[in-house]
C-alpha cells in the first residue's frame, strides 16, 4: 500500500458527499478519489471492482447498511466510518482502533483522521502486510450489529419441516452426537445444532445449564439444590424432566435466577 490511498466514498446523503469530496480534495497526496456510491449496495459493487486501499463509509444507507456491507466484500479495505452514531458507538469504533468522523465533518477533524491513516500506512509497510487491523474491525461488526432475534425453530419430521415456536420448547439435550428439542408436550426433534451454535442463536432467556443441556428458563416449574452447587431443575413438560446442572454453570444459574 501506498500514497496516494485509492479511495471510494460511500455515503447516501449526497451533501454530505460532497463536502467529503471537498474536503479531501486538499488532501490529493494522500487521497485519490476513484468512485462514489449513494447506497450500501453500490458501495459493494464500487469495491469488489476497484478494490480501494480505503473507503469513507457511512452506517445508516438503504438496501444495505454500512455493516452489511462490510461483511460482504471479498477483501477489507481500510475503513474510516463517517457516523452519527451516539457515544456508546463511538466507544465501540476507539476501542477496536477503527477510525470515524462524526457528521458534520469539521476539517479539524478530519486532518487527525489523515494523520491516523498515513500512521497505519507506514506500519503496514513496515510489517509487509496490508489489513493488519481487519481482525479489529469484524470484531467491531459483530459487536455493533444487531442480533438478530429468532421466534421459531425448524426440524424434519419424516418428509415434512415443522416450524416449533420457541415459546413451545422445554429444553435442548444432547446425546452423543446429536442434538435434541424437547417440547412442552414432550415431542422430540432432532435439530441440526450444536449447543454451542444454539447458545449464539437462542434469546437470552435460554440458559445452557451444563455441556449436555439448555433449557428454557421460563419453562422451570421447581428448581431443587443438589450437591458440590449444582442444581436440578424441574421443566414443566409433559413428563416433568429433571435436568441436573453442570458443576460450572452453579453460579450462571444462580445469578440468572437470583437465587
Amino acid at each position: 500500500m501506498k500514497l496516494p490511498l485509492r479511495t471510494v466514498l460511500i455515503d447516501d446523503e449526497q451533501l454530505a458527499l460532497n463536502r467529503l469530496r471537498r474536503l479531501l480534495g486538499d488532501f490529493a497526496d494522500t487521497f485519490e478519489i476513484i468512485a462514489e456510491g449513494h447506497n450500501g449496495a453500490e458501495g459493494l459493487e464500487l469495491v469488489e471492482k476497484h478494490k480501494p486501499d480505503l473507503i469513507f463509509l457511512d452506517i445508516e444507507m438503504p438496501l444495505l447498511n454500512g455493516f452489511e456491507m462490510l461483511a460482504k466484500v471479498s477483501m477489507m479495505p481500510m475503513v474510516v466510518f463517517a457516523t452519527a452514531y451516539d457515544q456508546y458507538a463511538i466507544r465501540a469504533f476507539e476501542e477496536n482502533s477503527v477510525d470515524y468522523l462524526l457528521k458534520p465533518i469539521e476539517n479539524e477533524r478530519l486532518q487527525k483522521t489523515i494523520a491516523k491513516v498515513r500512521e497505519r500506512v507506514e506500519t503496514t509497510q513496515a510489517e509487509g502486510g496490508r489489513y493488519l487491523y481487519s481482525d479489529n474491525l469484524m470484531r467491531l461488526l459483530e459487536k455493533m450489529q444487531p442480533r438478530q432475534e429468532i421466534h421459531a425453530l425448524s426440524v424434519k419430521s419424516g418428509d415434512r419441516i415443522l416450524l416449533i415456536p420457541l415459546a413451545d420448547v422445554s429444553h435442548f439435550e444432547a446425546e452423543d452426537k446429536y442434538v435434541f428439542l424437547n417440547t412442552l408436550d414432550s415431542q422430540q426433534y432432532l435439530v441440526n445444532h450444536t449447543l454451542t451454535t444454539l447458545e449464539e442463536k437462542l434469546p437470552a432467556h435460554f440458559t445452557r445449564i451444563s455441556r449436555s443441556a439448555i433449557i428454557n428458563t421460563h419453562q422451570i416449574s421447581e428448581i431443587q439444590r443438589y450437591f458440590n452447587g449444582k442444581y436440578i431443575l424441574v421443566m414443566r413438560d409433559r413428563k416433568a424432566t429433571s435436568l441436573h446442572s453442570g458443576t460450572t454453570y452453579g453460579e450462571a444459574i444462580r445469578l440468572l435466577l437470583d437465587i
